[in-house]
């Protein structure tokens, strides 16, 4: 490691003696370390003529790769500082869509109540399985329930709706579910049977629909949808604040029926942990707007 330190910061500085400034080493020292990676690697990293010294086409490529690496180790070394136990943190997986549009901002709630508590959110788009594997304790995924697996609280039926802009509705008014057959139609990547599902819920033939661009995150989606590219099928949590600034509308009513549900899920050997016992219960507490936001769209 030490050899690597001296490398790295003599390839960041293109010098030896501001190596040794930055790493509190005598340039010589420097110089050493370098010329022993170098033996170890049967490789020249550096040209030197006198005092001078810049890297070879070797050396670039491995400057870089050594950065990349020393960056990951430092960012694993801060993360694993933050997780002490004292600091009574909660790693939490977390759709990045849900996050940004439903969590964070209620998240100063839990943070009155709790203080002490840190909720440290890792973007995850994929559905975990391995907790300890993705080094998370818990997750905010969406889930098929009758399908079981880890420990799970339900929050919020998916409630997939059609969504577009008024500028496109009054271009092309959307009345009956057929009307969708003449729009360009959006996708979110992970889930491509969506808009076959919900054609053929209606009594439609897929094979009319008209495709349109996959997008590998939601938020992504509602703002093609917003910018007026074409209609997408979107969780109704995830759309409040466009509906309630006329950005986007529903243009047919009812939700295209399903067992996936917004869920909090965590290992059975976590079920325990005091932090995400405290989480756990302040999110059942904000399930209820979900849940009031549900039967308000149902009525």
């Amino acid at each position: 490691m030490s050899l690597l330190l001296a490398f790295e910061a003599a390839a960041k500085h293109q010098s030896f003696a501001r190596a040794a400034e930055e790493l509190s080493l005598t340039q010589s020292a420097v110089s050493r370390q370098v010329g022993v990676l170098e033996k170890l690697l049967q490789i020249e990293l550096f040209q030197r003529q006198g005092k001078r010294i810049w890297l070879t086409d070797a050396g670039q490529m491995y400057a870089q790769s050594v950065a990349n690496a020393l960056d990951r180790l430092r960012g694993a070394s801060l993360q694993a500082m933050s997780l002490r136990t004292d600091s009574r943190a909660l790693r939490l997986a977390l759709l990045p869509t849900f996050g940004s549009k439903w969590l964070l901002p209620r998240l100063h709630r839990f943070y009155e109540s709790h203080p002490n508590i840190i909720v440290h959110i890792h973007t995850r788009v994929a559905e975990i399985s391995d907790f300890e594997a993705a080094g998370v304790d818990a997750a905010i995924s969406v889930r098929d329930m009758a399908l079981g697996g880890p420990e799970m609280m339900e929050l919020c039926p998916e409630d997939l709706v059609p969504v577009m802009s008024p500028q496109l509705f009054r271009k092309s008014p959307v009345i009956s579910p057929s009307d969708l057959e003449r729009h360009l139609l959006l996708h979110v990547g992970p889930r491509p049977q969506q808009w076959p599902n919900w054609f053929s819920a209606r009594g439609l033939q897929p094979r009319n629909m008209s495709a349109g661009p996959h997008f590998e995150v939601t938020g992504h989606l509602i703002q093609a949808i917003v910018a007026g590219i074409g209609v997408g099928l979107v969780p109704l949590i995830l759309v409040q604040e466009e509906l309630r600034q006329g950005e986007v509308i529903i243009p047919l009513p009812g939700p295209l029926p399903g067992s996936r549900s917004y869920c909090f899920a965590y290992p059975a050997y976590n079920s325990s942990n005091p932090q995400l016992i405290a989480f756990r219960e302040w999110l059942r507490s904000e399930r209820d707007s979900l849940l009031r936001l549900r039967v308000s769209n149902a009525s």
